[in-house]
Formats: C-alpha cells, sequence, structure tokens
C-alpha cells in the first residue's frame, strides 16, 4: 500500500498524461473494466503456469478446500 509519500508509478503517470481529459462516467465505467480484465488476464496466465509446473489437479483444489490454515486464538 503506498504512503503519501511515495511517487506515483509508471503506470500511474502514463494514464494521467493519456486521460488528462474528463471522462463521463460511462467512460469511465468502460476503461475500468478494460483495466480490470487486462489485469484479470494476466493473473490467469500466470496462475495456469503455476498449475502446469506444479502439476495440480482439481483433486489439489479439493484438499485444499479442507485445510485449516488459521491459528486459534489465545
Amino acid at each position: 500500500m503506498e504512503t503519501a509519500n511515495q511517487k506515483l508509478t509508471n503506470l500511474q503517470l502514463e494514464l494521467m498524461k493519456m486521460f488528462s481529459y474528463q471522462l463521463d462516467e460511462h467512460q469511465l465505467v468502460e476503461v475500468k473494466s478494460i483495466l480490470s480484465a487486462y489485469f484479470a488476464d494476466k493473473a490467469t496466465i500466470e496462475m495456469d503456469k503455476l498449475w502446469n509446473e506444479k502439476k495440480w489437479t482439481k483433486f489439489t483444489m479439493k484438499r485444499w478446500s479442507k485445510e485449516h490454515l488459521r491459528k486459534k486464538s489465545k
């Protein structure tokens, strides 16, 4: 999480240059949707790589769903 003292990222700076004009609400929603889809696609590609590398299966997911990883409170 960024603090107030940190500089803007290269992505933030580029988006500020590209969209230095006011968008209407519909355009803003569209841009958010496009960006969300882009990053979701990148995450999916990376997860697919992990699944292939680790040889995970649907049974791996079933086993994970039954794990209890939280610690008991004191």
